[in-house]
């Protein structure tokens, strides 16, 4: 079982790995009966936590969490991209502005 966390620990203080394991050992005390407050409480995180990392991670394996990642860092690169495009745009267009003989 993972550590418990500190009430000053933020929602970020686990890896989403970490969070994927927890969601994993917490099914086992829920198919034996126990009832969700009772399971978060003995793995250590609140009901909201749970329910928050079981609508991220719900039915997802550690191959789609990885692949998800990798998703995820592939479009920040893209958006940076886009970004640099744009201020390049912008610089090229003020440059033209410029250039342009007034009438």
């Amino acid at each position: 079982m993972l550590p418990m966390r500190g009430a000053c620990d933020g929602p970020d203080a686990l890896s989403d790995e970490d969070g994927l394991k927890l969601l994993r050992e917490i099914e086992v005390p829920l198919a034996s009966g126990s009832d969700v407050p009772a399971a978060c409480r003995a793995a250590g995180i609140s009901d909201a936590t749970y329910y928050t990392w079981r609508k991220k991670f719900g039915g997802m394996g550690r191959l789609q969490l990885s692949e998800l990642k990798a998703l995820e860092k592939e479009n920040q690169r893209l958006k940076k991209i886009v970004a640099d495009l744009e201020l390049d745009k912008l610089i090229l267009k003020e440059s033209l502005d410029f250039l342009k003989p007034k009438a």
